[in-house]
């Protein structure tokens, strides 16, 4: 560690100049970042003016306010990334994430709301077309109907990730329209608590999507989502309108596929009408039938764990709501905690046994795979649809069982091929 020395003449009490030498420490590296956040929010001032957040508002959130570096998702200097592993949708098997206690405890609680709020929701599916056990769903999952006390301070949450986030743009805009919220009257920031993503009120909305999504359903002249349930629940399901929710369709179909199904075209670009996958084998389960409106209807194969564990034909509306939480497993939960509210029926077929590997694997696996043409989607480590698929074509190519699966058979052969 070096030292530095400042030498000062000045003046003692009886006018007479003394040599003054003060020894100076070096200042540690988290001061001088936190000097430099400042400045990138002092420097935010203008687009924030121009979202309409007065100079008072700007200043008094803005004051005294620190990052805070133990978040997820961030990029640190000299240090390890923090990065998204920690979200459960991304780093648990569906045996792990979508528990039967779960879910049988949630659908139960959804059963007492939907007799509660029945008047609401039905106004609610009247309006927007959305159905009322998908709308607890989303609640349930997002903040357990209201119970689970979201931990952050949301301007503190977003600024940090707009300073050193991995996605800084968005962030940047959502800090600030965090400060509008708050200008604006929506929210107070104590009211302003979130998720470590930055997303708050009861369905969990990040602040841009309050301004594109909110409702006032209840008819107090407030958009509040943060205590008024009527009010969250018609926004959720104004924004799967918006993304594109469809009435009348399910959000996916449970089925047993043939034997010789190939999982590399578990793609959302598959996409072909219900009666052609029936007429190609695949049965929904327990002997479900479906109209010849639902037979129209366009779906994607969905297998979630490859060719192991239980098989669907997703339909528009299971992209909408993935569009909520990009994630398999959440769409899966949701729609299948949505089912459990009318009947309480499990899956079919049960979950496998399968282990999750490593968001490192994962992303070798991902990188190997685009360098060799199969794949051309993000590396993040998560085994999403798209890498499943490509997994399962490179699995043809290397002669290996094709199970679509990111398994340590597949992690050895990429190691060895490399």
């Amino acid at each position: 560690m070096q030292y530095g020395f400042i030498f000062r003449r000045l003046k003692n009490r009886s006018g007479a100049f003394a040599l003054v030498v003060t020894l100076v420490l070096p200042l540690p590296a988290h001061a001088a970042s936190d000097s430099a956040f400042t400045q990138f929010i002092t420097s935010l001032w203008p687009e924030a003016e121009g979202q309409g957040v007065s100079r008072a508002t700007f200043d008094r959130e803005t004051a005294g306010l620190e990052p805070d570096y133990k978040l997820p998702d961030l990029i640190l200097p000299g240090r390890p990334a923090t990065g998204a592993p920690s979200q459960a949708e991304f780093v648990q098997v569906p045996a792990d994430y979508i528990k039967e206690a779960s879910l049988a405890r949630l659908a139960a609680e959804g059963q007492k709301l939907m007799a509660k709020y029945r008047v609401s929701l039905d106004g609610i599916e009247q309006r927007f077309g959305v159905p009322a056990p998908i709308l607890l769903a989303i609640w349930g999952r997002e903040t357990d109907y209201g119970r689970y006390t979201l931990p952050y301070d949301g301007v503190r949450v977003l600024a940090t990730q707009a300073y050193v986030g991995r996605r800084k743009d968005k962030y940047r805009n959502e800090f600030i329209l965090a400060l509008k919220l708050i200008n604006d009257g929506e929210v107070t920031r104590k009211g302003l608590r979130t998720s470590w993503a930055g997303a708050t009120g009861l369905t969990q909305f990040l602040p841009s999507e309050f301004y594109q999504h909110a409702v006032d359903f209840d008819g107090d002249g407030r958009k509040d989502i943060w205590h008024s349930v009527p009010d969250a629940l018609a926004s959720a399901a104004e924004q799967l309108v918006n993304k594109g929710w469809k009435t009348g369709v399910r959000w996916a179909y449970e089925v047993n596929p043939p034997a010789n199904v190939d999982c590399t075209i578990g793609v959302p670009e598959v996409t072909k009408p219900l009666r052609e996958w029936l007429r190609d084998g695949f049965v929904p389960v327990r002997g479900q039938k479906l109209s010849v409106a639902e037979q129209a209807g366009e779906a994607s194969l969905l297998q979630p764990e490859g060719i192991y564990g239980p098989s669907f034909l997703a339909t528009k509306n299971y992209f909408v709501i993935k569009e909520y939480n990009f994630s398999d497993l959440y769409v899966l939960f949701v729609g299948h905690l949505a089912d459990r509210m009318v009947s309480p029926l499990p899956f079919a077929t049960p979950w496998s046994a399968s282990t999750q590997l490593r968001t490192k694997d994962v992303e070798a696996m991902q990188r190997h795979l685009t360098r060799i043409g199969l794949y051309a989607d993000k590396i993040d480590g998560k085994a999403g649809m798209l890498t499943r698929a490509a997994l399962g074509a490179y699995q043809k190519r290397a002669g290996l069982k094709v199970d679509c699966w990111p398994s340590e058979t597949v992690l050895r052969s990429i190691e060895q091929a490399r």
